[in-house]
């Protein structure tokens, strides 16, 4: 997001602390979709895609008026907001959908990862996703499905950009191998930052 963008969203957020529902209505419009593609990717069905979105708005302008950024910005602290309501979703569901099936839910538009999805079988895609962690997945599925930065995504899972980093990488490098995928660049080095599973600085 670039700074102009950044301070038109500050400056929205302020409104609708305040009390401005057309603030909040524009901080909808801008952050609707990327809400709905990040949960579509995490849920099964669509039906239920669109009420934790809706979930979500309702907890945000109920907690708006509590919101400080303290380091996190506004985006952040939403998709945080869509995180918790997946993972409460899925524990009481017991269920999970896989990255390959959120393809065909997360919109009529398909972005770049629905259209690299498309592209492969559903089958291999899907065998494919289920040898990464439950991190990886979660990774590429804001990222790619959620359209947020890796800055953004480590605010959002609490961890370091290196990590994300990583995590993204080994991800994107797995899905190749499973797929028979060359890299475009077979040297490419592992991004500097944190190894997944030893503890961060």
């Amino acid at each position: 997001m670039r700074d102009s963008d950044t301070a038109v969203i500050e400056r929205l957020v302020a409104a609708a602390r305040s009390g401005d529902a057309e603030a909040f209505g524009e901080l909808f419009d801008h952050y609707h979709r990327p809400v709905y593609r990040f949960i579509a990717s995490r849920v099964r069905r669509p039906a239920d895609a669109e009420d934790l979105t809706q979930l979500v708005f309702v907890r945000a302008l109920e907690a708006l008026p509590r919101y400080e950024e303290r380091g996190v910005p506004f985006g952040g602290w939403l998709f945080r907001l869509a995180r918790n309501a997946v993972i409460d979703h899925v524990r009481t569901r017991h269920e999970h959908a896989g990255l390959d099936e959120a393809a065909g839910n997360a919109g009529s538009e398909p972005g770049p990862e629905a259209r690299a999805l498309a592209g492969a079988e559903v089958e291999a895609m899907g065998a494919a996703l289920a040898t990464l962690t439950d991190e990886q997945r979660e990774v590429i599925a804001l990222r790619f499905f959620g359209g947020l930065s890796a800055r953004e995504v480590a605010e959002v899972m609490g961890k370091q950009e290196g990590t994300v980093r990583g995590l993204q990488f080994r991800a994107l490098a797995t899905l190749r191998r499973r797929l028979g995928i060359e890299a475009s660049r077979p040297n490419e080095p592992v991004p500097d930052g944190p190894v997944e599973g030893r503890p961060e600085a």
